[in-house]
């Protein structure tokens, strides 16, 4: 299945593919996941298997600045899929996973159907 956009209860959501371009820098998800989005998403649901392990590592700045590219972009972010091992590796990755879930434009979500249940 290549990346597509799906309406949720109204809401268009890009949703990638688990196979497709590893998301390894900013400006891959500037060309992978914010420019398809583009085309009339306002939603980006990426599975974690796409993201490089750096994202889940805090220290290295690439998820805070992953994030900022979706906040100017004005486009919500869902990671989907298990981060059970880089919870368990991280003290401070637990806590921005909490306070992101309480938001409303970044979730850590297991899969689609809680993403539709999000949106319901």
């Amino acid at each position: 299945m290549a990346d597509a956009i799906e309406e949720h209860h109204g809401v268009p959501v890009l949703v990638c593919d688990a196979d497709g371009v590893q998301i390894a820098t900013v400006q891959d998800a500037l060309d992978q996941l914010i420019g398809m989005a583009f085309q009339g998403a306002e939603v980006v649901a990426v599975p974690a298997a796409r993201l490089d392990d750096r994202f889940f590592d805090l220290s290295t700045g690439f998820a805070g600045d992953m994030l900022q590219k979706f906040s100017a972009y004005r486009l919500r972010l869902v990671v989907l899929g298990d981060i059970g091992h880089h919870l368990s590796a991280s003290a401070a990755l637990p806590d921005l996973v909490r306070e992101a879930n309480r938001g409303r434009d970044v979730w850590f979500l297991p899969d689609l159907d809680a993403l539709a249940a999000r949106l319901a």
